[in-house]
């Protein structure tokens, strides 16, 4: 079956300055790398839509998309914290990454196609229940997995965030809900500049210094993640997607390549095959190095799609 892309134009708009390093041309390189690689045409392209308040409400604070939307300015920049801001169009793009998410369950649980990559930004894995945080509004994969257990009725989902920063939003949201494994790798110490100490039995967190390698990362992630997802028999599983640890990536100083990121998706895909009849939707998160980026999520896509 086809992967599903989807993404929004909306999502374009959604600017913080030039300077900014979460900028538009990440989902242009993107698309720009998904035709290089003549991957685009084998891809079942979808248009995200607006998410509904109440997709937002199973983990969000009423008060906090009050507050989001309020923010919204009519012109210019309105921060929400130091590193994250709306311009006119943000809320629009917000409603759109958040819904794309929820599109992509759908579209897995109806089996119309194997699995999803929604390529929407704001990115979402630093919102908390009532905080937007690290250039984060709506927490998206939050939003998709509260989906899949209220409207799809399932039980076990897990979330694998290999993002270089610590998905601590999505951790803040299912903290006490057992029915979410979160798996999160991250550079520590380092900005959120938490998740080394806290775990439970459905909360997997994997610290790693600066400087991992590929090499080391494979084998903390099968020591450390594989085998808790293989025991808690996941009946869908999710990717926080962000590609920030490449090595060509100045934000962290991690040493990832496009070959990791092929042997992460491709470790996932297996534990989906065992347990989820292969259900899987992949949510963009960081990377910022516009080459490294498209280059990491074209291979990721080619995985997902077995081409």
């Amino acid at each position: 079956m086809h992967t599903a892309y989807i993404t929004h134009p909306a999502c374009l708009k959604h600017d913080m300055g030039g300077w900014h390093p979460e900028s538009p041309a990440r989902l242009s390189a993107i698309d720009d790398q998904l035709h290089t690689a003549r991957l685009f045409d084998y891809l079942a392209h979808h248009e995200a839509p607006r998410v509904h308040r109440s997709q937002l409400l199973r983990v969000h604070d009423a008060a906090y998309i009050d507050f989001v939307e309020a923010a919204s300015p009519y012109a210019g920049f309105h921060a929400l914290d130091p590193d994250t801001s709306m311009n006119p169009h943000t809320l629009d793009a917000a409603y759109h990454a958040a819904g794309g998410a929820v599109m992509a369950v759908d579209l897995v649980m109806r089996g119309e196609v194997g699995n999803a990559f929604v390529a929407c930004r704001p990115p979402g894995h630093h919102a908390t229940r009532n905080q937007a945080m690290g250039f984060c509004i709506f927490n998206n994969v939050a939003v998709a997995a509260a989906h899949a257990l209220e409207a799809h009725n399932l039980e076990r989902v897990a979330i694998v965030d290999f993002d270089v920063h610590h998905g601590n939003g999505t951790e803040d949201i299912f903290r006490n809900d057992p029915r979410v494994m979160l798996c999160s790798t991250f550079q520590h110490p380092f900005y959120p500049f938490c998740g080394a100490d806290t775990a439970s039995e459905h909360i997997v967190n994997l610290p790693l210094p600066a400087g991992t390698t590929g090499k080391a990362y494979r084998e903390a992630f099968s020591a450390g993640v594989l085998p808790r997802l293989e025991a808690f028999r996941p009946q869908m599983l999710f990717f926080s997607a962000g590609f920030d640890a490449h090595r060509e990536d100045d934000m962290a100083q991690f040493g990832l390549v496009e070959a990791d990121y092929v042997w992460i998706t491709e470790q996932v895909m297996g534990v989906a095959a065992r347990h989820a009849d292969g259900r899987i939707v992949s949510v963009l998160e960081g990377g910022y190095d516009l080459s490294s980026l498209g280059r990491s999520v074209a291979a990721h896509i080619k995985t997902l799609a077995d081409l």
